[in-house]
């Protein structure tokens, strides 16, 4: 069976940047990995991850290029097949490219298909928008949940008034 993937690039911008992918479901996710990067011009020389995600996009478990964990306990690309990662009740992956920039896409499987005799895979079908030179700023905030724990820490000091902070006196 073939997979077919909409792979779209996390942005602000006005445009959205986009890649359809087909690809064999035995494939590995480092095959997945290599059609993305080169479907949107990237060298592949950096450090990716695919995130198994929810219907909400919530990352969860890494399935990463390289093993970098102290006990080589890691997930890896090389040893996932797509259709152990994706099927039709899971749909969702996030990937992340460059942990430097964190070029960060959406990858989502959008058909099961019959395999085509007359196609090559992996194949990409469709390429919507360009990618821009640098990668879209992310803004990492926590949780509303997480600002009750401000007022757990709250005690009083004012920060700026570095004098009244007396810190000769109350030095340890």
């Amino acid at each position: 069976m073939i997979y077919r993937f909409r792979v779209i690039l996390d942005n602000d911008l006005e445009e959205d940047v986009f890649r359809d992918l087909e690809i064999r479901e035995d494939d590995t996710l480092e095959d997945l990995h290599n059609t993305i990067t080169q479907s949107f011009g990237f060298d592949g020389n950096e450090m990716a991850s695919f995130y198994l995600s929810d219907d909400e996009w919530n990352q969860g478990e890494e399935i990463s290029l390289f093993d970098l964990s102290d006990d080589n306990s890691a997930r890896l690309m090389n040893e996932t097949s797509i259709n152990d990662a994706v099927d039709k009740s899971r749909t969702k992956l996030i990937y992340v490219y460059d942990f430097l920039s964190m070029w960060t896409f959406y990858v989502e499987l959008a058909e099961i298909a019959e395999e085509n005799e007359s196609v090559d895979y992996p194949n990409l079908m469709f390429v919507h928008g360009q990618i821009p030179d640098t990668a879209p700023e992310k803004n990492f905030e926590a949780e509303k949940e997480y600002d009750d724990f401000n007022d757990e820490f709250e005690d009083g000091f004012d920060f700026d008034d570095y004098d009244g902070l007396d810190f000769d006196e109350n030095w340890n």
